[in-house]
């Protein structure tokens, strides 16, 4: 890919936009573009890793591996979001594994000694990444608040409902967006077993609130849903 389209596809998003040449040149944009085929691993059981990863187009699994030796799956993330060492350490990853999920995948690696380089010159930028992290900080905290607090039909309509953009209309009645989970994915993320997700979805499907296909998840009514998840 020419240079300048590598630096289009990572200017389109607000963290980076206001970014000079020369400091695109210092995050070595070019020289740290990545493309990951289908399943292929970014990076395996990682530890002292030192690298901090944005998706340009994709989607990335994020998980662990067992004492049983199964892979299980933590987060499944999307085009515009950071992961590896977003604390900007370079030993907290304990084991985790990233892997191209469900299509090939499109990113940009930055060192954790470069990324800090540009933190301290862009303070408007070290602003925007710490809300960044921030905001996938709560994320954590608060899927953690559910493991303990609610059943699993709770946390399944609430990952339902996280499937929904910030953005939507508040005047929309239905959305769908493309269907990268298995069964077995979503049971990893609410903290249940494929039996009981795949028994849920159908007992959702019958009431209306989801329709899952291999290529899409449908929610037929976003407001039922929303109303749902208020209440659990």
């Amino acid at each position: 890919m020419p240079v300048d389209d590598k630096w289009l596809l990572i200017r389109n998003y607000d963290l980076w936009a206001h970014l000079s040449n020369d400091e695109y040149e210092e995050l070595k944009v070019t020289h740290n573009y990545i493309e990951a085929k289908r399943g292929e691993y970014v990076y395996f059981e990682a530890f002292n890793h030192n690298k901090l990863y944005f998706i340009k187009d994709g989607h990335i699994r994020i998980g662990y591996i067992d004492d049983d030796g199964n892979e299980i799956v933590k987060e499944i993330i999307r085009k515009g979001e950071i992961f590896g060492q977003i604390t900007l350490e370079k030993n907290n990853l304990n084991g985790e594994f990233a892997q191209a999920h469900k299509s090939d995948v499109s990113l940009c690696a930055f060192t954790i000694q470069d990324f800090e380089n540009i933190l301290r010159k862009k303070p408007e930028l070290a602003l925007k990444f710490s809300k960044q992290v921030g905001t996938k900080l709560r994320t954590m905290e608060i899927r953690l608040m559910q493991l303990i607090n609610k059943d699993v039909r709770a946390r399944l309509l609430h990952f339902l409902l996280q499937l929904l953009p910030a953005t939507l209309d508040a005047s929309s009645t239905s959305f769908s967006v493309p269907n990268h989970f298995t069964h077995e994915d979503i049971a990893s993320l609410i903290g249940s077993s494929r039996q009981t997700v795949t028994t849920l979805i159908s007992e959702l499907t019958l009431e209306g609130l989801v329709s899952f296909s291999r290529q899409e998840i449908h929610l037929p009514d976003v407001k039922k849903l929303q109303k749902l998840v208020t209440v659990v």
